[in-house]
């Protein structure tokens, strides 16, 4: 028979030939709530800490990768008589040859294929579906995160996406969207002598793009085309890495070739409506010249 006045106790560790019965040698309840509270209290003290320091690594290597970037730009410029590449690629014209120029430029001089060479990558165009590269690459941030399928209008896990872009305004040529006010304003040439750039550490060459549809325009309007080209404009700028006590912002790589944080690049008087693509013409920090 079991004493029913017998004590069950959590033993300590306790010396050889100590009593297991003798006061002390176990842990009241009060004690072990207090452990547990304290261990509770530390977790929640440290997994914040620990996500921050993630977030933070991520935006370290967004901002090597891009100026990686900015050393493939600088080498082609140097070899090409001081142009760069294309801002779009065959993500815009696709796999059969254009006949106009603007679409020429699209089909051989992307900055997405004729770049990755000179890092010791594949151009894009060579890239299978379902194959193209992801956040573990140079191609691509590693903060970004696709949305669900859905939301966009193209199918991105299958034909490749891209969350870095060219600012399409450099090269604003018969393809694209002119600026915004002025009807027939994109009369630029296809391929951008660097010599022109009156401010290149002001003016944008490749940035963080959106990858969430819901977030287009700076954030209040959806933009389901999001990451689906290489080349693109101020409503597909992505906030994705925090800073601090200033929120979200993302990385973006100058035409002087230096890399700086920003919450956004969305202006105050800018509309939001769906015929906003192109900047006004005399924006400086979207235009070269």
């Amino acid at each position: 028979m079991v004493n029913r006045n017998t004590h069950i106790r959590i033993q300590r560790g306790s010396r050889s030939g100590a009593s297991l019965d003798s006061p002390g040698n176990g842990f009241t309840l009060v004690e072990l709530l207090v452990v547990v509270s304290l261990i509770s209290l530390l977790l929640g003290l440290l997994l914040p800490a620990l996500g921050r320091a993630r977030s933070m690594a991520r935006q370290t290597v967004c901002q090597s990768r891009l100026r990686q970037w900015g050393l493939a730009f600088e080498l082609y410029a140097a070899g090409n008589g001081g142009l760069y590449p294309h801002i779009d690629g065959r993500d815009r014209c696709g796999d059969e040859k254009p006949v106009q120029p603007e679409g020429l430029a699209d089909y051989h001089s992307g900055w997405a294929d004729v770049l990755p060479p000179l890092m010791g990558n594949k151009p894009w165009r060579e890239y299978e579906r379902w194959q193209h590269p992801d956040t573990d690459t140079v191609y691509q941030c590693p903060s970004a995160q696709l949305a669900p399928d859905e939301l966009y209008n193209y199918r991105p896990r299958r034909n490749g996406y891209f969350s870095y872009a060219m600012n399409s305004c450099l090269e604003l040529d018969a393809n694209c969207w002119p600026p915004y006010g002025q009807p027939r304003g994109n009369d630029m040439p296809s391929f951008l002598n660097t010599a022109r750039i009156a401010r290149p550490g002001r003016t944008i060459l490749l940035f963080d793009q959106l990858l969430d549809p819901q977030k287009g325009y700076g954030g209040d309007t959806i933009n389901r085309s999001a990451g689906h080209y290489s080349g693109s404009y101020p409503k597909a700028f992505s906030a994705r890495h925090a800073k601090g006590s200033h929120g979200l912002g993302g990385s973006i790589l100058y035409c002087d070739y230096h890399v700086a944080w920003k919450d956004t690049v969305w202006k105050p008087e800018w509309s939001r409506t769906s015929d906003f693509e192109a900047p006004p013409r005399d924006d400086p920090d979207w235009y070269p010249y």
